[in-house]
């Protein structure tokens, strides 16, 4: 899909945003990308926290960066999980068009503007596990393809919400008798302010249920690991394998069979266990294959592309089975 716009003037400015489920980023940048301005919010994912959430979260950061400059923004971009599905990129878009009603707007998934941000249009392959999980890649024809990315309930394996749900029900058949001790027990249950297991019903149930808090609590996996828990580990290495598998799947699909293949996403970095597993399945299982940590915020690509857009050299994607 390429976007056409005009002529780029001196003083324009464009605004790029991250939304995931556990913080929102929104940068405001020159024409050339050089940032100008930073906000940060609460999540908005639409699945977990609404429409009505997602545009108030999304409608003060872009209030925050916008009080610092007197240009209204040439193009907003947007990424944000699940908005390659039709119905959602709609429901974003209209939200975009009510708070930014003179921009042009450009809604991609997450994963895509991680992708930019790590390989600035090449081909390549990115794993996300933040609160949630996708593998998402292109390659130089512009196909892209997906594994994984189905949510809290279908899926999100090796993601922050399935390590805490993991946690949880390790915690809880523990206490049952019917699993063996895990170290994560003491953990959780001062993380959730509980001093038995059976206080963890209402912790988890009570008040307005966010993945976001169940995902909070994944860096404790990782603690116990780190002390020899088994089943900590287990946890570990299955998550890494599904991680494993998604990106294959997807290098597969778009014929790159060495990727590269970026790391993205809060667990790789509260959990340096799971990095350190995927990569050992990636690169133990594909010779050449190469494996690296995103550097730069996922943020900037959504800013680039908003770049690119005003140029009117922006070319998304195409899923291979659109």
């Amino acid at each position: 899909m390429r976007y056409a716009w005009r002529v780029v003037g001196t003083g324009e400015v464009v605004i790029g945003i991250d939304v995931g489920g556990t913080k929102t980023v929104c940068r405001l940048a020159n024409h050339d990308g050089q940032v100008l301005a930073e906000s940060l919010g609460p999540g908005a994912n639409l699945q977990s926290t609404g429409e009505l959430q997602a545009e108030k979260v999304l409608h003060q950061v872009i209030v925050d960066v916008t009080r610092q400059t007197p240009q209204w923004p040439a193009v907003v971009c947007l990424g944000m999980a699940g908005v390659d599905r039709p119905g959602d990129a709609a429901v974003v878009r209209n939200i975009l068009y009510r708070l930014v009603p003179r921009s042009q707007v450009v809604v991609v998934n997450d994963a895509l503007i991680a992708l930019e941000a790590g390989l600035a249009g090449a081909p390549g392959v990115v794993i996300i596990a933040g609160t949630g999980s996708i593998a998402y890649g292109r390659n130089r024809e512009g196909l892209a393809a997906r594994a994984g990315g189905w949510g809290y309930v279908l899926g999100d394996e090796g993601s922050g919400y399935w390590l805490g749900r993991q946690a949880l029900r390790a915690v809880v058949r523990s206490a049952d008798g019917r699993g063996p001790y895990t170290s994560m027990t003491p953990l959780v249950l001062e993380h959730f302010g509980a001093s038995r297991p059976q206080e963890l019903v209402k912790a988890i149930y009570a008040g307005t249920f966010q993945p976001s808090t169940v995902a909070a609590i994944a860096s404790l996996v990782d603690a116990s690991a780190d002390e020899g828990d088994a089943t900590a580990l287990q946890l570990l290495d299955t998550g890494a394998r599904e991680l494993g598998l998604a990106a294959r799947s997807v290098c597969d699909a778009i014929s790159l069979p060495h990727g590269p293949v970026l790391l993205a996403g809060g667990i790789f970095k509260v959990a340096p266990r799971m990095r350190q597993r995927v990569v050992a399945h990636l690169t133990g299982r594909r010779q050449g294959m190469v494996v690296t940590p995103l550097q730069e915020a996922p943020v900037a690509g959504a800013t680039w592309l908003a770049c690119a857009a005003l140029r009117g050299t922006l070319v998304l994607p195409t899923y291979l089975d659109a």
